[in-house]
């Protein structure tokens, strides 16, 4: 759990978003092993995202996806990560342009380095309870295969379907 926030990092704000990941976090059910908060400064921002890696299969990073001229969060954190997952970033932005049209102008990020999953959610606690509900259903099957776990569809190599079985539905 990784809050950017300039405020925040220095003492002048709560860090209610935060604290909303890491209940919600709860019902996964997951142990937060990795809360920081840093200033909107690059440097620090990847550092602490590493930080994160090291210690967890998902780190959870808030604050920072705007437009303005201190948020640079998502491209801080891009180039950690090995790959992106769109899919998740859509249903975020969908989910909140249901509440605000507003969400189209947030800049979330989803990805994966090392075999963490990496979210990067915007900083209201509106916001980010919006997008965390929205990838929630998915949440655990990620993260499951992220871990090594098989997927629930796929046959073993040499388990083939015999031609003469039925076929479910049919």
């Amino acid at each position: 759990m990784v809050t950017v926030s300039d405020a925040g990092a220095r003492g002048e704000r709560r860090d209610e978003s935060g604290d909303l990941i890491v209940a919600r976090l709860g019902g996964l059910p997951a142990q937060v092993v990795f809360r920081t908060m840093v200033p909107d400064e690059p440097a620090q921002i990847r550092s602490a995202v590493l930080d994160g890696i090291a210690a967890a299969a998902l780190v959870v990073v808030n604050g920072g996806t705007g437009l303005g001229p201190r948020d640079v969060t998502p491209q801080s954190v891009r180039e950690l990560l090995d790959y992106e997952v769109p899919g998740m970033v859509e249903a975020m932005r969908a989910s909140g342009m249901r509440s605000t049209p507003h969400a189209m102008l947030s800049r979330q990020l989803v990805g994966v380095r090392a075999g963490c999953l990496v979210l990067v959610l915007p900083g209201s606690p509106r916001a980010v309870a919006e997008c965390l509900e929205a990838v929630w259903p998915a949440l655990p099957h990620a993260l499951g295969l992220l871990a090594g776990e098989a997927h629930p569809h796929s046959a073993a190599p040499d388990s083939r379907p015999s031609e003469a079985a039925p076929r479910p539905g049919a």
